[in-house]
């Protein structure tokens, strides 16, 4: 019977095309284990290293998320009167004011 070959985490990296620190971290959330140990670098089977990208591969989600809230627009002028748009305008204005220097509103 043939023995598994084993190969250093740098190299295990490289043939799952992951970064070093990502083979350290499988190992830490018990997903893969080392082989064995030269020096103090661990030793992996190439096997192991497969298995451990496939159950750590992420998975595309249910659904897409929600989309984000959005602001109301300004209704443009020819919607409505000129002095109407003029008001909202400046309401606008103040809210803004408002939010940057934490004002009051002017009634």
């Amino acid at each position: 019977m043939k023995l598994p070959t084993l190969i250093p985490g740098a190299l295990a990296a490289r043939e799952v095309d992951v970064a070093p620190a990502t083979i350290r971290k499988w190992v830490q959330l018990g997903h893969l284990s080392p082989a064995g140990k030269a020096g103090r670098a661990q030793l992996f089977r190439l096997e192991d290293v497969f298995a451990a990208e496939r159950a750590t591969r992420r998975r595309p989600s249910p659904e897409p998320p929600p989309p984000l809230p959005r602001h109301r627009p300004v209704a443009p002028p020819s919607a409505m009167g000129r002095s109407a748009f003029s008001l909202q305008v400046a309401r606008a204005h103040d809210l803004n004011h408002t939010r940057c220097s934490g004002g009051a509103v002017p009634g």
